[in-house]
C-alpha cells in the first residue's frame, strides 16, 4: 500500500494543509475525533481523494492491562469513519497500577517506554493480538522517543521489533525523530536499529522537530526538523523505500510556507538517499507466501495479521510482574515515591519535570479559560497541583480536579478571578463526591456572597 507523502492534520493548521500541494495523505490523532462526524476540513480532503489514517494515543498496548475494549471500539469506529487503510498506536504505556497491583490507577499523560525484556514483549504481543483482532483495518505500532531507559533490558530496539513483527504480523511506523531522541539520550545507534529491524514490515515513517536542552534531546513536535533527523531518514531510504513518511507537526505551527519547505527537504532527503535503481528486495512476507503480501489493501480484517506465528499464552505471573514494575517507575515519575532500583535518577527528575509540563500545557488547550483566569500564575499553580496530584484521568478530568484545588485553597486572590473560576468549575463539574463538593460549595458561596 503506498501512501506517498503526508502530513500530520491538526485543527490548527488545517487550513494550511488543505492548501498545500503535493500532499498524498494526512494523520489524525483518534482521540481528537469524534467517532461519528469528521471536521469539515477531513471531509474536503477525503472527497480530494486524500487519504486519513487515524493515530492512536492512548491504548497503551505496552501496558501490563490488557487493551481496554471501549477504547479499542473506539479506534474501530474512527477507522471506519474515515475509510482508513489502516491505524496506528504505539509501543508504550500510558498508564499504571489498578487492579492486578491493588493500587490506584495512574495515568502518564504521556507515551513512556515498555522495557526490552521477554517479560515485556510478552504481554505486547497478546495485547496487539487482542487489538488486531478487535479492528477493521490492518495496525502499525511506533517506537518512541525517551528520556529514560529501563536496566536489565534484554533486548535491542531493532531486536525487540524484529521478534514484535515475527511473533504477530504487525505492521511499524517507524519514527525517525525518535530514533534520534533515543541517540542523543540514551547512546542507542540508529543505523544499529536498522540494521536489525524487519524494515519490511514499515507501514509508513515519522519525521519531526525537536530540540536539545543541557545535553537532553526534546521530542517537541514543536520545532523545525533537524539536519540529524533527515540523516536519520537518509539511512532509512538506503535500506528500504518505505510506503509513507509523514512530517509531524503538534505545536507552535508555522505558515504555511514553511510546512511546505519541510516537506520539500523530506523529498529532497528521500531523493537524495534512494540506492541504484534495480528490483526491489522481496519482502520476508513475499517470499514466504510467494506473492506481494505486503500490500496492506489485501491485509484484511482483524488488523491484517496474516503470516502470524500461532498465538501463545503469557506465562503465568508475567502480566504481574510487569505490573509491578511499571506502577513502581510510574508513581516515582507523577507522585514523587522513591525511584526503582536501576533507573538514573537524574533522569528521571527530567522526565518528572516532563510530564508535569505536558500536563499543563495540555490542559491549557483543552480548558483554555483556566489560564486565562488565572493569568501568569497559571503555570506555577499548575505545575505545584501536579507535584502533588497525579493525573489518574484524561485532561478534562485534570482540568476540573486542577481548577477545585485552586479553589479550595482558597485561591484564586482575585474576587473576580475567583469568581469567574467558581462558576467556570460549576457549569463543568457534575456530580462530585459528597464531602468534597459541599466544601467546594461552601467556598464559593463565602466567595460571592462577599462580592
Amino acid at each position: 500500500m503506498e501512501l506517498g507523502i503526508g502530513i500530520g492534520w491538526r485543527p490548527e493548521i488545517a487550513d494550511e494543509v488543505e492548501a498545500l500541494t503535493g500532499v498524498d495523505w494526512v494523520e489524525a490523532v483518534a482521540e481528537n475525533l469524534c467517532a461519528d462526524h469528521l471536521p469539515d476540513s477531513l471531509v474536503r480532503l477525503r472527497e480530494r481523494g486524500v487519504r486519513v489514517v487515524p493515530h492512536g494515543v492512548a491504548l497503551g498496548l505496552g501496558g501490563a492491562d490488557r487493551p481496554d475494549p471501549v477504547r479499542l471500539v473506539s479506534l474501530a469506529a474512527r477507522a471506519e469513519l474515515l475509510g482508513a487503510p489502516l491505524v496506528t498506536e504505539h509501543i508504550a504505556f500510558v498508564r499504571a497500577g489498578g487492579p492486578l497491583t491493588a493500587s490506584p490507577r495512574l495515568e502518564a499523560g504521556h507515551l513512556l517506554p515498555v522495557p526490552r525484556t521477554w517479560d515485556a514483549l510478552d504481554v505486547l504481543c497478546e495485547n496487539v493480538r487482542i487489538a488486531q483482532d478487535s479492528l477493521p483495518v490492518p495496525l502499525a505500532l511506533e517506537n518512541i522517543a525517551a528520556l529514560i531507559t529501563w536496566p536489565d533490558e534484554e533486548l535491542t530496539e531493532g531486536q525487540f521489533l524484529a521478534e514484535l513483527v515475527e511473533r504477530t504480523g504487525v505492521r511499524l511506523l517507524i519514527d525517525v525523530a525518535n530514533l534520534h531522541t533515543n541517540h542523543v539520550n540514551l547512546g542507542q545507534d540508529p543505523a544499529k536499529a536498522l540494521d536489525e529491524l524487519p524494515v519490511e514490515a514499515i507501514a509508513y515513517v515519522h519525521v519531526a522537530g525537536g530540540v536539545e536542552r543541557n545535553g537532553v534531546w526534546h521530542d517537541t513536535h514543536a520545532h523545525p526538523v533537524t539536519a540529524p533527523v533527515l540523516q536519520v531518514l537518509a539511512e532509512l531510504r538506503s535500506r528500504v523505500d518505505p510506503p509513507g513518511v509523514l512530517l509531524e507537526r503538534d505545536d507552535a505551527f508555522p505558515p504555511a510556507a514553511e510546512l511546505a519547505g519541510e516537506l520539500d527537504a523530506i523529498r529532497a532527503t528521500l531523493r537524495q538517499a534512494a540506492p541504484p535503481a534495480g528490483p526491489r528486495p522481496p519482502t520476508r512476507d513475499a517470499a514466504r507466501d510467494g506473492d506481494d503480501a505486503g500490500d496492506g489493501d489485501d491485509a484484511g480484517n482483524g488488523g491484517g495479521d496474516g503470516g502470524r506465528a500461532p498465538a501463545a499464552a503469557v506465562p503465568a505471573g508475567t502480566r504481574d510482574r510487569t505490573a509491578v514494575a511499571q506502577t513502581a517507575l510510574l508513581s516515582a515519575l507523577v507522585a514523587g515515591t522513591p525511584a526503582p532500583e536501576g533507573f538514573d535518577h537524574r533522569r528521571l527528575r527530567v522526565q518528572s519535570r516532563a510530564l508535569a509540563a505536558k500536563r499543563a500545557d495540555v490542559v491549557a488547550k483543552v480548558a483554555p479559560e483556566l489560564p486565562e483566569i488565572l493569568g501568569d500564575g497559571y503555570r506555577a499553580a499548575f505545575l505545584a497541583y501536579a507535584g502533588s496530584r497525579p493525573m489518574s484521568g484524561g485532561y478534562r478530568r485534570d482540568a476540573l480536579d486542577f481548577a477545585e484545588h485552586v479553589l479550595i485553597a482558597g485561591g484564586p486572590a482575585d474576587p473576580v478571578a475567583r469568581r469567574r473560576l467558581t462558576y467556570w468549575w460549576q457549569d463543568r463539574s457534575g456530580a462530585r463526591p459528597p464531602r468534597r463538593t459541599t466544601r467546594l460549595v461552601r467556598a464559593a458561596r463565602a466567595a460571592l456572597v462577599g462580592k
